[in-house]
């Protein structure tokens, strides 16, 4: 399939791996990358030169475009960025902050980089900035998510009417059926985390890839919403966080609560207590950990399957 996704990113299908902390290394961005879609490191939860190892493993591994996830917030940003740029790694999607700071220094350097938004105020932004795409990330995204709770079935159209970059759909995407309808939509593309959360690949600690594909409807919250809001898995330490909510616990209480490394202590060391553990609504759709090669594919299939059918 070319359209503008698969031409900016040289690839063979407009299916972009999420980069997610402590789930998307190396090894799951280059079989992605290998499987036809552009396989993303995430950087979010990597020491620069442990980022430099996973981009050069990366490298090794694939002959295929393969990108980085940075998000502008990390302490260590000028450090990952030169990294990038050293390493020459084709494409950045950066996120968590002001594309301004470190696009047009990504772009001088034969970079492509796109940015996930929340909002057509913030595409609008990254349009500006010169950002080459843009991730509209829905409501119903794992991870840290927007503040405005806008869905993905409205916040599609209304970004794509708002620029004229090409825009990727991200939030509650798992299925060929779901990237048809974000196509439809008007995207030129999609960014899938959650389904790849649950991939032979993934870094992920195993005890969590059970729980995601154990997970429920309903099994997901949006919390932590005085800190910066982030979608988790319902489990001890989100009923802590519960609780302390529920009382109006002060900014102070809820950092203290969520402490250090909380994170990985869920979703790469497979604590299923105590630990963060960061997930779409769309796992409650997934039952199965496969290959990365055989996600893509399945995707791909049931997309072009349907793309066939007439509409009943």
């Amino acid at each position: 399939m070319q359209n503008s996704i698969t031409s900016l990113l040289n690839i063979k299908y407009p299916i972009i791996q999420a980069g997610m902390i402590w789930a998307s290394g190396w090894r799951l961005a280059s079989a992605v990358s290998n499987a036809g879609g552009l396989g993303i490191i995430g950087a979010g939860s990597m020491y620069p030169e442990v980022l430099r190892a996973h981009i050069q493993k990366c490298k090794a591994a694939t002959d295929k475009p393969f990108g980085v996830n940075v998000p502008l917030l990390y302490p260590d940003i000028e450090k990952h960025i030169s990294i990038i740029i050293e390493e020459k790694v084709p494409v950045v999607f950066t996120s968590a902050g002001n594309p301004k700071t470190w696009t047009k220094i990504l772009k001088d350097n034969n970079i492509k980089v796109v940015h996930v938004v929340s909002s057509s105020r913030f595409a609008l932004k990254a349009q500006e900035a010169g950002c080459d795409a843009v991730v509209a990330e829905g409501f119903e995204a794992g991870g840290h998510n927007g503040r405005e709770e806008t869905t993905t079935l409205v916040l599609i159209p209304a970004v794509c009417n708002a620029v004229t970059i090409p825009v990727i759909a991200a939030g509650g995407i798992a299925t060929g059926r779901q990237m048809l309808a974000s196509m439809v939509l008007g995207a030129q593309g999609v960014q899938i985390g959650s389904r790849f959360v649950a991939s032979e690949e993934a870094s992920s600690h195993i005890n969590f890839k059970q729980a995601v594909i154990n997970a429920a409807e309903g099994d997901t919250m949006l919390a932590l919403k005085e800190l910066t809001p982030v979608r988790l898995l319902k489990n001890e330490f989100y009923n802590k966080v519960l609780q302390a909510q529920e009382r109006c616990a002060g900014v102070e209480e809820l950092k203290n609560l969520l402490g250090r490394a909380r994170a990985k202590k869920g979703m790469f060391e497979g604590d299923m207590d105590e630990g963060e553990l960061e997930i779409g609504q769309v796992s409650a759709l997934i039952n199965t950990v496969k290959p990365a090669a055989a996600i893509v594919e399945e995707i791909w299939q049931e997309f072009e399957a349907l793309l066939k059918l007439p509409l009943k």
